[in-house]
């Protein structure tokens, strides 16, 4: 019983994790590129952008 607590205990973890992650991708997205997806599969906005 104390096994599969743990096991469901990690699982729950890492999947807060990802979805965490996947979060702070979106909302972090200064080095993303100029798609909606922030694939990075068009240029850099950081290197784009001339000062």
């Amino acid at each position: 019983m104390m096994l599969q607590q743990i096991i469901v205990i990690i699982l729950f973890l890492a999947a807060a994790g990802y979805m965490g992650w996947k979060l702070w991708k979106s909302i972090n997205s200064r080095n993303a590129g100029g798609c909606a997806k922030g694939c990075g599969c068009a240029a850099d906005k950081a290197s784009s952008v001339k000062a």
